[in-house]
């Protein structure tokens, strides 16, 4: 099963997102064919202020557990997280 993580930075988190983006990637890299795709929002001035991350999972326990374990969260750089299921209707890569 799909699922968006769906995660708004909190005001003036710029810093800490700069500071743990390295960390970020790296556990992004380390889900393997797990993550689907990622990728920051931007705010008006082209600033990233959030993430889509759309990670495959057995449930949504197991999605909010991802979730919980990137470094971003970890270093409470989220002022929300909406985990919710997701299907990929249109142009899914095979086998999705």
């Amino acid at each position: 099963m799909l699922f968006a993580l769906i995660c708004t930075d909190r005001r003036g988190g710029l810093e800490t997102r700069q500071a743990t983006r390295p960390d970020h990637l790296a556990f992004l890299d380390g889900l393997g064919d797990d993550l689907m795709f990622a990728g920051p929002f931007l705010d008006g001035d082209g600033k990233p202020n959030g993430s889509l991350v759309v990670v495959r999972a057995e449930t949504h326990e197991a999605a909010e557990a991802i979730a919980a374990l990137d470094p971003y969260a970890r270093a409470d750089l989220f002022e929300t997280v909406e985990i919710r299921a997701w299907n990929w209707a249109l142009k899914a890569p095979e086998g999705v």
